[in-house]
């Protein structure tokens, strides 16, 4: 699940966000917003019953991504069907 909201000085804070345990074991965001680097952005364990990790970005911007779990599975956001070049897509407002 994405979450796109205001954050401070006029930037936009995504939210990435999957099911605690789907899949097991650490999971990372991926993508343009951090140069593919895999680690940068763990997904950490929240009260809700969820794991996130959250990118500021500019108003507008394409952010391209997957999802990096244990053993080299790559996979997608299971809640969002844009896709470009293989990755999902989402779009700041």
């Amino acid at each position: 699940m994405i979450k796109i909201s205001k954050s401070r000085a006029g930037t936009q804070r995504v939210t990435f966000s999957l099911p605690v345990g789907a899949p097991p074991g650490r999971v990372s965001v991926v993508g343009s917003f951090n140069d593919w680097t895999p680690g940068r952005h763990h997904l950490t364990p929240r009260s809700n019953g969820r794991r996130s990790a959250s990118v500021d970005v500019a108003p507008g911007t394409v952010l391209q991504f997957r999802y990096l779990g244990e053993n080299g599975h790559w996979f997608d956001d299971p809640d969002l069907a844009d896709r470009a070049d293989g990755n999902c897509v989402c779009t700041t407002a």
